[in-house]
This record gives structure tokens, C-alpha cells and sequence, in this order.
């Protein structure tokens, strides 16, 4: 079984990154899979800000 704890703090430093930070994550990438993976990355996280928007009613 895997160590929930460890993928929790994962995923809650990567809530923490911005857009340039994701940006900065691709262009750095080793491999055309690494980079896919942080361009979905930052993907999810402009979704969130776009729920977040929406909710707000600020479109």
C-alpha cells in the first residue's frame, strides 16, 4: 500500500506552485512524459482558478 501522507503533502505543495512555476517545470523537463505530466499539471491547477472564478461570478 502506498503512503497516503507523502502523496498529501505532494499534492498540497504542488496546489502551492504558480503559473510560471509550471512553465519553468516544462521547459526544464528530462523527458517528453515529464514534461506532459507538468503541463497537466499546471492544466489542473488553471482549472481550479477557473472554478474559482466562476463561483465568484467574476467572468
Amino acid at each position: 500500500m502506498c503512503d497516503v501522507k507523502k502523496y498529501d503533502e505532494i499534492y498540497q505543495e504542488i496546489l502551492k506552485l504558480q503559473p510560471d512555476d509550471t512553465l519553468q517545470l516544462m521547459l526544464e523537463a528530462k523527458t517528453d512524459e515529464e514534461r506532459e505530466f507538468y503541463e497537466v499539471v499546471g492544466n489542473f491547477l488553471l482549472q481550479i482558478k477557473q472554478r474559482q472564478v466562476i463561483a465568484r461570478k467574476l467572468f
